[in-house]
């Protein structure tokens, strides 16, 4: 009966080392180990030599337990004993671990660096979403949220800030994790290296509506990204319904540029309708999601700033819908 649970034991181990390379299949738009950056590259590089490391290891150790327990009963010596236990517990597990230490920090990032970044974005993280903006050559800024674009083999640097609480901006597809922090300034820098659409998220919990916190990340070839940041920077026509946008108080929070909306409060909605989400990567822009949100924004994303519109007639809300599907 003993020897029974000791291989229904080494069965499950071995069941749950064969699950690892199933990792692989995860989605792979917010997934390490598909990454599309240098800084994810390497991470990932560290998991599967870590991975394999730990299935040699439990192939010597479930070994020895097979050996222990269905080899013959015979005596040993204690010069066996001392030998075992100074190689197999002390000078194994200690070259092992250090060469996987040693692995670990030759990828530690070069935290004194020479050279200037391609591209520097200012992020400012709020409750519950990202406040966006591009610096451009000479100084100025283009405001965005929600949505980042990048241009692919240039290395992007990150002015990161918060005005509430801790938060962490996180690309797992393009690299590592860093928090951001109230009153303080952190830089990050990220390389990708393949274009594709991607998904960044908060990885520290920051309140009720913590996991819909997420944006998505655009990885544009250089010119295309070019083409973006002209298009970005651009002003937009004020469409129709944008008295209405005004009366009912959207501009004193959100800015519209190249119309009198000017607000500074919540996201920047210039070209909102050309995003792929909503509400920080909650849902898509739909009519439908944009009424229900209208309607009662906490429902959806709970402990939002956002007022809800219910009470404006219907074909009010209906005109704000088509509003803000004008600004593409």
């Amino acid at each position: 009966m003993g020897k029974g649970r000791w291989w229904l034991g080494i069965l499950r181990c071995g069941a749950l080392l064969a699950t690892v390379p199933l990792l692989s299949a995860c989605v792979s738009e917010q997934s390490m180990l598909h990454p599309a950056g240098e800084d994810a590259a390497a991470v990932a590089n560290l998991f599967w030599v870590m991975a394999a490391g730990t299935v040699v290891i439990w192939l010597i150790v479930m070994g020895i337990t097979v050996y222990a327990v269905l080899g013959k009963e015979r005596p040993k010596t204690e010069r066996f004993a001392d030998r075992f236990i100074l190689i197999g517990g002390v000078a194994f597990p200690s070259i092992t671990l250090a060469a996987l230490l040693i692995f670990g920090l030759a990828l530690l990032p070069d935290w004194v660096r020479t050279e200037g970044a391609d591209l520097r974005v200012h992020v400012t993280a709020e409750q519950y979403w990202w406040r966006i903006a591009y610096e451009l050559p000479d100084g100025s800024v283009v405001q965005s949220a929600n949505e980042l674009h990048l241009p692919v083999g240039q290395t992007a640097e990150f002015v990161l800030n918060s005005t509430d609480v801790i938060h962490s901006f996180w690309i797992p597809n393009l690299g590592g994790k860093i928090d951001v922090i109230p009153g303080r300034t952190n830089l990050w820098r990220l390389k990708p290296t393949e274009p594709g659409v991607f998904r960044g998220v908060c990885a520290e919990f920051c309140g009720p509506s913590h996991a819909l916190m997420a944006f998505p990340v655009v990885v544009h070839e250089p010119a295309d990204f070019a083409a973006f940041l002209e298009g970005e920077a651009t002003p937009v026509d004020a469409p129709p319904n944008h008295d209405l946008f005004i009366a009912s108080g959207c501009g004193a929070c959100h800015a519209v540029r190249g119309t009198s909306a000017g607000g500074a409060v919540g996201p920047d909605l210039t070209h909102f309708a050309s995003r792929r989400t909503m509400a920080a990567g909650t849902l898509p822009i739909t009519a439908e999601n944009l009424a229900s949100w209208l309607l009662d924004p906490k429902h959806i994303k709970p402990d939002v700033r956002m007022p809800g519109y219910d009470s404006l007639p219907d074909a009010e809300r209906a005109a704000l819908v088509s509003y803000l599907l004008d600004l593409q």
